[in-house]
């Protein structure tokens, strides 16, 4: 295969010998300095990618994607037509109910501090993922509890290792509202029976939640009325514009909330943290690109005498210009290809395997994932090579524009 006049040239350069051993050196080591700088940046990139996308996957799993409240009347007094209202909004595909409240469960291996959230399982497992995480005894048992006790209770994993309970055991809780008395509220322990056990993967959830019927949440809460209903909608980046339709369409009684805004400052937190990565490993190509202009200074130097018989040779301005550039652009090429490889096997082989494990109680995910995404990737590798473009201008210039009589006066 023929190849072009200066691409021969430059990689004749590239692969000095014998004397010229330092200079070959050089030129490896701006290539390794470029591949580790793509490299660390792949792996960062993926690294905080797969962060940002395991929360907001386990948080929209484990949470609706639009909460509605009815504040003029106290609430929803019929939920059934109120569900069938506001599916009628453009994009939602499934509601349910939901009635909040805080309580202490406790047992005779221990007590916790919980949410407690009434929901109707059968509209709940089309808005969450709340079903599909019961790991043992199931969600529809909580419509299925009889005998002496209020109800039955789903718990999160991390509760039922603090109480000690398990599917069938009963645990009591102890919430706010209890027996007026003469002496003022009296709180009344509430026998539940434990009907199963979820996990759904984020700290938040598994160590602070209970889940019962919305009868037993308005009698331990004294509620009449349903005040939340959760929505679940066709895609979940279009979460605030549904969430704004619905007062408009459905009148100003109607406030709602959506998941990004409820998330904003975790996912505004790990964008930010995103970018100053970004740049802090970015500056590691930077001196990789300075080593270059170095290396190619370095160069030309040393090849006066041969950049000066080129030149008397017939050579033109352009075509040195383009032996330096090439030069620089090889080197940028090789490092940029050999860190994006390293870079995707590694973070596939980290992601896969679960090397990376986090502590459940100080982050929300039990291990950090990796996922490279295809724009970032491509950034970087443009990035880096445009960087090593630039890098080789100066040398290139200076190259060209070397007399050669200067050049050989003294050879």
């Amino acid at each position: 295969m023929r190849v072009s006049f200066e691409f021969y040239i430059a990689t004749r350069y590239l692969l000095a010998r014998r004397k010229q051993a330092s200079l070959a050196s050089t030129s490896i080591i701006s290539m390794l300095g470029v591949m580790v700088g793509v490299m660390a940046l792949v792996i960062a990139l993926a690294l905080m990618t797969g962060l940002q996308q395991e929360l907001r996957d386990r948080i929209i799993g484990s949470a609706a994607h639009v909460y509605v409240w009815k504040v003029i009347d106290g609430g929803f007094a019929d939920y059934h037509q109120e569900v069938e209202t506001l599916r009628t909004v453009p994009g939602v595909v499934a509601a349910a109910p939901s009635i909040l409240g805080k309580a202490v469960a406790t047992s005779r291996q221990g007590e916790a501090f919980i949410t407690v959230k009434g929901i109707d399982p059968t509209l709940e497992k089309h808005v969450t993922e709340v079903a599909t995480s019961v790991q043992h005894g199931s969600l529809a048992d909580l419509e299925h509890v009889g005998g002496r006790v209020l109800g039955g209770v789903v718990i999160g994993e991390g509760v039922a290792r603090t109480l000690g309970a398990f599917v069938g055991d009963e645990v009591s809780l102890v919430t706010p509202q209890g027996t007026l008395s003469p002496m003022g509220m009296i709180p009344r322990p509430r026998r539940l029976r434990v009907v199963g056990i979820f996990s759904l993967g984020l700290y938040e959830y598994d160590n602070a939640y209970g889940f019962v019927t919305l009868d037993v949440a308005q009698r331990l809460f004294n509620k009449d009325r349903v005040e939340m209903i959760e929505l679940r909608i066709d895609n979940i980046y279009a979460a605030r514009e549904v969430a704004e339709a619905v007062p408009r369409i459905l009148g100003p009684a109607y406030q709602t909330e959506d998941w990004s805004r409820l998330n904003q400052s975790l996912f505004s937190a790990l964008w930010l943290e995103k970018m100053a990565i970004t740049i802090a490993i970015g500056l590691i190509v930077l001196v990789a690109a300075l080593h270059i202009v170095a290396s190619l200074i370095m160069l030309v130097m040393e090849k006066s005498r041969d950049i000066a018989i080129l030149k008397t040779m017939g050579a033109g301005i352009s075509s040195i210009r383009q032996i330096f550039i090439l030069q620089g652009v090889i080197i940028g090429a090789v490092g940029t290809t050999l860190g994006a490889g390293a870079g995707y096997v590694i973070s596939t082989v980290m992601d896969r395997y679960r090397l990376l494990r986090l502590p459940m109680e100080w982050y929300q995910v039990p291990y950090v994932p990796f996922t490279i995404d295809v724009v970032d990737f491509v950034v970087v590798i443009v990035s880096a090579m445009v960087i090593c473009f630039v890098a080789t201008i100066y040398p290139s210039r200076h190259a060209s524009r070397l007399d050669p009589a200067e050049a050989l006066r003294y050879q």
